[in-house]
């Protein structure tokens, strides 16, 4: 396993993100507690000691579980990352009731690890309000020992991500953004890097395959690139692509089942960054994938929390893409037609996908 230095700290460059974890027949928010057990143990044999969970993850599940299972190994063999969930409004009203709760969950008297969680645009005006006193609460905590580092995950613009470090930057020690070599261009992360390396702020990465988006790439695509480094897997050349990146700390992946785990643990064995041809290369397959203009969903379920109607909208934005590819394949019920366009999937979506526009889109078109 690779390490990098953080502060006095060896974290290993492989996390265990725990948004992804093995389910029971494919219910998210029931995990597969032995599954999951099992995997953890595995991760601690080959040297991953970072664990990333939240409050929301598989329903507020996975703190649960994650806690139970981790209260079985010495707590300073591991390190724990949680987060705040300050997108939804109501949550930034009562922060120690959360914190306090998800201390709980977890097990545990201390985090590690935690960050204001998926700060965004359309969000960020919650979190800086003074009237919540919410990053002060924070600190409170961390001068307490209760928070050992304190940071944010944002899927915000360059300049949200600038104006939160010019309010807070003496007092966040790192950022979590999504970064891979789709979003590179995509979502602009190539210009948040440099703003982070800029400010000297260490890099963690969320959705390094993009919810599985750049491990199931097209034949032609994928042979494209086993050319150029032949039996490398397509999960593979996402993390030597990260590899490549100036001031990448922490890769966080949402390993959902043993195979993946052991895979992603060989590649970090290893560090083998991209040369320029490799990284003109699947550049050029990134602009390709882009000018099909899929919609850009990573399958995070944070919209079906929110949903008053239930419908599996992560599901549906799949089949809504597949259209173009000329699939027939039709939606569950409840489906498109049934979306009342509340705006509340809108709301709390990392990718600012227009969830009610595309499901009147699709709706239209069945």
């Amino acid at each position: 396993m690779i390490y990098k230095e953080f502060r006095d700290l060896k974290l290993s460059s492989l996390g265990l993100g725990c948004m992804r974890l093995p389910t029971v027949d494919g219910q998210d928010a029931v995990i597969d507690t032995a599954a999951t057990a099992r995997m953890v143990q595995y991760a601690f044999d080959h040297g991953i000691n970072y664990f990333d969970t939240a409050w929301m993850y598989h329903s507020g599940n996975s703190e649960t579980v994650m806690g139970q299972i981790l209260s079985n190994y010495p707590r300073e063999s591991f390190y724990l990352a949680s987060k705040f969930p300050g997108f939804t409004p109501e949550n930034l009203s009562d922060p120690a009731k959360i914190f306090e709760r998800q201390l709980e969950k977890c097990q545990t008297t201390y985090f590690d690890f935690y960050l204001l969680h998926s700060i965004t645009d359309t969000n960020i005006d919650g979190y800086m309000d003074e009237k919540y006193g919410l990053v002060p609460y924070l600190l409170e905590q961390k001068k307490a020992g209760r928070i050992r580092h304190l940071g944010f995950s944002s899927h915000g613009s360059v300049a949200s991500i600038r104006r939160l470090l010019d309010t807070y930057g003496k007092d966040l020690e790192f950022c979590q953004i999504q970064l891979n070599w789709f979003d590179w261009k995509y979502q602009n992360a190539q210009a948040k890097v440099a703003l982070l390396n800029k400010y000297h702020v260490p890099i963690w990465v969320m959705e390094p395959v993009r919810g599985g988006r750049l491990v199931n790439l097209d034949e032609a695509d994928a042979a494209k690139l086993n050319d150029l480094r032949p039996g490398v897997t397509n999960p593979e050349w996402a993390f030597r692509f990260l590899q490549s990146i100036e001031g990448v700390t922490m890769v966080l992946s949402g390993m959902s089942n043993m195979e993946q785990l052991q895979q992603n643990i060989e590649t970090y064995n290893t560090e083998k960054p991209l040369n320029e041809q490799e990284f003109a290369a699947i550049m050029n397959i990134a602009d390709a994938m882009i000018a099909k203009n899929n919609v850009p969903c990573t399958a995070c379920s944070y919209c079906v929390e929110h949903c008053p109607v239930g419908i599996a909208i992560p599901e549906i934005i799949k089949l809504y893409n597949a259209l173009s590819e000329g699939s027939t394949d039709k939606p569950g019920i409840p489906g498109p037609a049934d979306c009342v366009a509340c705006g509340k999937c809108r709301f709390v979506c990392p990718q600012g996908i227009d969830v009610p526009k595309v499901m009147a889109d699709y709706a239209s078109k069945l």
